[in-house]
């Protein structure tokens, strides 16, 4: 059995699903237990930032949107310019 994270150009359901827990439990515990000082600051912004990053990743999975898919080479293919069809007009 394979261990993937990234299934058709988006995060599998279980690491989304990690995402968002993981960052939520790093948000509370640095709320809870963790003294309001810089690392206090930065543990809730860590957390945070984990969770949007699951939360994206879902809301992708949800609009049928591929952020790891190779979709892009098809479109910078189509940017390139043939040997004869440069524009004169400079």
């Amino acid at each position: 059995m394979k261990f993937q994270i990234v299934e058709d150009g988006n995060f599998t359901r279980w690491a989304r699903t990690s995402l968002l827990v993981i960052g939520l439990l790093i948000m509370v515990l640095s709320y809870k237990f963790v003294p309001p000082a810089p690392f206090g600051g930065f543990l809730l912004l860590l957390g945070l930032g984990i969770t949007a990053v699951g939360g994206y990743a879902s809301r992708a999975h949800l609009l049928h949107i591929k952020p790891f898919g190779n979709g892009y080479k098809k479109a910078r293919k189509s940017y390139e310019v043939k040997d004869g069809d440069q524009d004169e007009s400079q």
